[in-house]
């Protein structure tokens, strides 16, 4: 399915500050939504900004023929009261599997009866209310002419945004390129009354797969389990599936995946068609080797599609260049102690030999940025579920955003001073305590 990606995938810089510098035009109110015959390519940077931020937040790709047509999750949270099955899914329920709520998709009107407690949040008659609203981020309902749902899609919007809580916990403006770490995308996906698909696929019972995806917990993914059937890490027991990334920061970075898959259009691509299950065109002869017996099985290192049926490919260009415009937010003043952070800055690209590989302002290496496992002291079991078997130097812009769950891609350290010790045991660095304090806070900072 994969066509050949060289190991060397360019850093496309010149695209990437052409990107910012549109956004800051765009911020600074210079560049006009409206048609410029004199500037054709602002203007259709403009169009294919705006097309990419659609297809990022609203597009399931014809995902919902499976979560729907095949699973029927749309049941699980229909109830069976409105025509699905079993208890339904809550708004309050939603949430507290990490489901958000975009705020500026629900009218005043309606945001008023819920700060008013009339509206029962207790009832999934009120989730299908928000979904009609297209109101659930990275979520789509489609309905029946009766209003009854008939099946659920998915987006790229669901993994990677959040909302910033300004109405309520969970329900908020969106903030596209956050990592949602509240997600618990495995149990959402648990609750689907029909997982033979997926059994079928591992070649396991129903119950089995259940198993799995409980195991993964808020905030992880395993988008390999479907490549190699490893659901647990054998030399600790935990679950194989990996926190899921922010999806801001990355124009001028080359990987963007946490083991080097390849760049934000291959990833799109590998997602959409084999994690989303949307209906499009693939090739990575990779997934052809041994080491992914159920991709090769499956017939994933070349997907085949009618071309007028693809509702994929065609949407790359603008998603790509959509996520590439997505700027590392800054850390809010007073969020970190702004004279331990400058003294931090000092031991990032001295002591601490950090900008070695997280070199600013990119946070990773301009070129390939990739390391084998030895090179940063951990054991090799996610690196060796890739074909390059390394780990990526995640850039670190906008950290602040994405503490919770844990560091490093599995989220093996708790706390940014965990991170910092292991860094200065694995390098030999010998860092003071103030010194790791100063670290962190200038880390915060970024």
């Amino acid at each position: 399915m994969f066509t050949s990606i060289s190991r060397k995938i360019a850093g496309t810089v010149v695209f990437a500050a052409s990107v910012v510098m549109l956004i800051l035009l765009v911020r600074a109110h210079r560049v006009s939504a409206q048609a410029n015959p004199a500037d054709p390519i602002a203007d259709d940077a403009m169009k294919m900004l705006q097309n990419g931020r659609h297809i990022f937040r609203f597009d399931t790709f014809g995902d919902e023929d499976f979560w729907g047509g095949q699973l029927n999750l749309h049941q699980a949270i229909a109830g069976a009261k409105s025509g699905g099955s079993g208890a339904g899914l809550s708004p309050l329920a939603a949430l507290r599997l990490g489901l958000k709520v975009d705020a500026e998709a629900v009218p005043a009107s309606l945001a008023a009866q819920v700060k008013a407690g009339q509206v029962d949040l207790n009832d999934p008659a009120s989730t299908l209310a928000l979904l009609k609203l297209n109101a659930v981020v990275g979520v789509t309902g489609v309905f029946n002419s009766d209003g009854s749902l008939k099946s659920v899609g998915i987006q790229c919007s669901l993994c990677h945004s959040t909302v910033d809580n300004s109405f309520a916990s969970g329900i908020g403006k969106r903030l596209d390129g956050w990592a949602n770490r509240d997600l618990n995308v495995g149990a959402i996906v648990a609750l689907a009354p029909n997982l033979r698909p997926m059994a079928e696929l591992l070649q396991v019972d129903q119950d089995t797969v259940r198993k799995v995806l409980m195991s993964w917990g808020p905030g992880k993914f395993d988008a390999e389990l479907f490549l190699d059937g490893k659901a647990f890490n054998p030399l600790t027991g935990n679950s194989a599936a990996t926190l899921i990334p922010p999806a801001f920061g990355l124009a001028g970075v080359n990987l963007h995946t946490w083991t080097g898959w390849g760049n934000v259009s291959h990833w799109n691509a590998f997602v959409a068609n084999i994690e989303m299950h949307g209906k499009g065109r693939f090739a990575d002869s990779r997934l052809n080797a041994p080491r992914f017996p159920i991709a090769a099985r499956a017939g994933f290192a070349d997907i085949e599609i009618d071309p007028d049926k693809d509702q994929i490919t065609s949407k790359l260009p603008a998603l790509q260049f959509y996520q590439l415009a997505l700027l590392a937010p800054k850390a809010p003043a007073g969020s970190f102690d702004a004279e331990a952070a400058a003294r931090g800055d000092k031991l990032f690209a001295g002591k601490a030999k950090c900008n070695n590989c997280h070199a600013e302002p990119l946070w990773t290496e301009p070129g390939w940025n990739m390391h084998v496992p030895r090179d940063v002291c951990i054991d090799s079991f996610q690196a060796d579920r890739a074909p390059d078997r390394a780990y990526r130097t995640s850039p670190l812009g906008g950290l602040f955003t994405h503490q919770k769950g844990g560091f490093y891609h599995d989220g093996r350290f708790a706390t940014l001073l965990d991170v910092v010790n292991h860094y200065d045991t694995c390098m030999s660095l010998g860092l003071s305590a103030n010194e790791k304090s100063d670290l962190i806070q200038y880390l915060l900072s970024l």
